[in-house]
């Protein structure tokens, strides 16, 4: 997927466990089918599971994760993946990973959101209501800290990329940024987001309850409009008005809505061209979102 990737596979992982935590060296070592773009994932033994990142980008996450999850870990209320170890670069791969506790759940597919306003706008609204209240002193900038703004230029050369192929409107996606980008701007301080709340970065359990939220690696301060993506990435409409109607005391206004889903469509944009050819789950999930978000206007 990007030009610097890591080679990373499951005797990778074996040898590195088997050098840094012997006592988990006897436990199988399996690779998680999984659309991420930047951590190779794989679960070890039951209990565990170990994430590499594929780029030094992405290896900053580990210490953020490391430094940071805990805290929004007591204050949410579903579970968020646990840091049990930190490895080291070894055995040929150059980068800090981690090992983390398993979370239990399935992820819901990218390219067909929830319609039924069952438990799970609600129980995700709650998610993001509860990391919106988590204290911001010493807080670090998410990875979306940004205003729709700053993403012009990003989203209009992502625009300006799509081919036929690929299925998008580029002039009615052309026009649903700009009505976006003259939503009113945040005048708020900025809080806490989880700054990705995609289909694969959530855990489905018992019927359609939220299991658990993972890959913490957008995560800091950002202005609150970013984690209302998920009124996109995950739900259709009945499902979407619930998700929004749970937020109403968190001041999910029309403007604050209208930025959300130039969020949603913005992030969309530019990962389908870019993925193009390398990520199958991605593209499905930016077509959908696309899709949803000029049905909508």
């Amino acid at each position: 997927m990007h030009a610097d990737e890591a080679e990373i596979d499951a005797d990778l992982v074996r040898r590195l466990i088997a050098a840094q935590f012997p006592r988990w060296a006897g436990l199988p070592v399996e690779r998680v089918r999984s659309g991420g773009a930047v951590n190779a994932v794989f679960r070890l033994g039951d209990e565990l599971s170990v994430r590499l990142p594929l780029t030094a980008a992405g290896a900053q996450d580990v210490d953020l994760e490391y430094g940071q999850l805990p805290r929004l870990a007591a204050a949410v209320p579903v579970p968020v993946p646990e840091p049990l170890a930190k490895g080291e670069p070894g055995a040929g791969y150059p980068y800090p990973w981690s090992v983390c506790r398993w979370l239990d759940g399935t992820t819901p597919p990218p390219d067909a959101g929830v319609a039924a306003p069952g438990p799970l706008a609600g129980e995700l609204a709650a998610f993001v209501a509860a990391v919106r209240a988590v204290d911001p002193a010493g807080a670090p900038p998410s990875y979306r800290s940004e205003t729709l703004a700053d993403r012009d230029a990003g989203t209009r050369d992502a625009l300006a990329r799509l081919r036929p192929e690929d299925g998008v409107d580029v002039p009615a996606a052309t026009a649903a940024w700009e009505t976006a980008l003259r939503a009113p701007a945040h005048t708020g301080p900025p809080v806490w987001l989880h700054g990705d709340l995609s289909p694969g970065n959530v855990l489905v359990i018992d019927r359609g309850h939220l299991g658990g939220v993972l890959d913490f690696g957008c995560m800091g301060l950002g202005e609150p409009a970013v984690d209302l993506i998920a009124g996109w990435n995950l739900f259709t409409g009945p499902a979407r008005a619930a998700f929004r109607a749970a937020l109403a005391d968190c001041g999910v206004d029309d403007a604050a809505w209208a930025r959300g889903r130039g969020w949603a469509l913005s992030i969309s944009l530019i990962q389908l061209p870019y993925y193009r050819h390398t990520n199958p789950f991605l593209v499905a999930s930016s077509k959908f979102v696309i899709d949803e978000v000029l049905a909508e206007r």
